[in-house]
């Protein structure tokens, strides 16, 4: 098992609050972080509510809460039981104690409003992501005086995707295998558990579409054309859903009144560089390196470990992309809890070069920090508050300049 930096936060909220969600896509190594908790705590007690036994010994679900008041009730794939969070709220009320119950939950929709409506004021949501390329690192090679092995772990990190089955694959084939099987499970079998009625083809399609369109400006009239003419409702949905189960992420445009005439439609990404790459039949880094979507790969793979650095130290930040019709752009840009400001410029180059699309972006964001990633081995300043930095440092310059 690697390590996993959420474990501390998990810890953290299960000090203060009843209730703890851990959200996140299957596989992804929930139910082990949740194991790992659990054996910390005396006498904790699993459930998985997708095991027809540990369904049926909560069909009087009060008396199991009584029965367990004094330990901690992990609940795994609540999503299988969504009336457990109407149970779950006199429960908490009757004997409100931190750490009673921490919930695992694989798609995040329809889930957090139903926590929402129920527990309000009762529990925290966490996201746990696929393994990131600081805690892979971690593992490998561990101190960083090892900085020169860094650069090719990183780039094979980047082909194979952070689900720790592939991750950990003994080979490039054996983890893309993993990740082909697991695309055809989900969308098979998955899909259909978490009560989602989609033709399975249909999906398959679309989510093998957007893998073409990773990383760029969403438009739904146009792929609903592809797919035989489907309306841009209907994508949109199909959209939502991938979203929900976090297998894409929706990257929304700033839209504060700067005066400027500013993209509105968000963009899509395929979260997990690896699925990414399987949909795109990429198996191995040569092919990667040739591949025209190599550069919205590379993108998508950096914003992916800093907003998961972002949940870890403030979960209220919200994030974005900015792009005028003008040309002015910015990859990432964070607005802290607090108001300050972040911002990345990602670059798959050795040596990046800023565009005057940059410059203006910058100039219209005013942010207080901004790192530009690239592919290089050391960070470098640029300007008085811009800095080149290598992607293993941007967890750890995010959390800096969170705290």
């Amino acid at each position: 098992m690697i390590p996993r930096e959420l474990e501390q936060t998990v810890n953290d909220h299960l000090a203060f609050q009843p209730a703890v969600a851990l959200l996140g896509p299957r596989q992804v190594g929930k139910t082990t972080l949740a194991q790992a908790i659990a054996k910390t705590r005396l006498g904790a007690v699993f459930f998985d509510l997708e095991k027809p036994d540990d369904r049926a010994a909560f069909g009087s679900a009060s008396r199991i809460f009584e029965q367990y008041r004094s330990q901690l009730v992990v609940l795994d794939e609540v999503q299988a039981m969504p009336r457990l969070f109407e149970e779950l709220r006199p429960e908490i009320d009757s004997y409100r104690q931190p750490g009673r119950f921490l919930l695992l939950g694989s798609a995040s929709g329809q889930l957090l409003r139903q926590a929402r409506e129920s527990l309000a004021g009762r529990l925290s949501s966490l996201s746990l992501y696929p393994i990131t390329l600081a805690e892979y690192l971690q593992a490998k090679v561990g101190s960083s005086t090892s900085h020169g092995l860094w650069p090719l772990i990183t780039s094979q990190f980047w082909l194979s995707g952070g689900f720790p089955r592939s991750a950990l694959a003994q080979t490039p084939a054996q983890g893309l295998l993993w990740r082909q099987q697991f695309i055809q499970s989900f969308v098979l079998n998955d899909l259909q558990q978490f009560g989602v009625n989609v033709p399975h083809e249909a999906m398959l399609r679309l989510w093998s579409m957007l893998a073409h369109l990773h990383g760029q400006v969403l438009n739904a009239s146009q792929i609903g054309l592809a797919l035989g003419g489907v309306s841009y409702h209907t994508v949109n949905r199909y959209i939502d859903i991938l979203c929900d189960a976090f297998m894409v992420r929706r990257l929304m445009p700033y839209g504060a009144n700067l005066g400027k005439r500013l993209v509105k439609s968000p963009k899509l990404y395929i979260r997990d560089s690896g699925l990414l790459h399987a949909l795109l039949k990429i198996a191995d880094l040569r092919a990667l390196s040739g591949h025209p979507v190599a550069g919205f790969s590379w993108e998508g793979f950096v914003i992916e470990q800093a907003l998961a650095a972002v949940e870890q130290v403030d979960p209220l930040a919200t994030t974005y992309f900015y792009r005028t019709t003008v040309g002015a752009e910015m990859d990432l840009f964070i607005e802290a809890s607090n108001g300050r400001r972040l911002a990345f410029e990602i670059k798959l180059s050795t040596q990046p070069r800023l565009s005057k699309g940059f410059w203006s972006a910058h100039q219209d964001l005013k942010p207080q920090q901004t790192f530009v990633v690239a592919a290089t081995n050391q960070g470098y300043p640029m300007h008085d508050d811009i800095q080149v930095i290598p992607p293993w440092l941007v967890a750890s310059k995010v959390k800096q300049f969170f705290t």
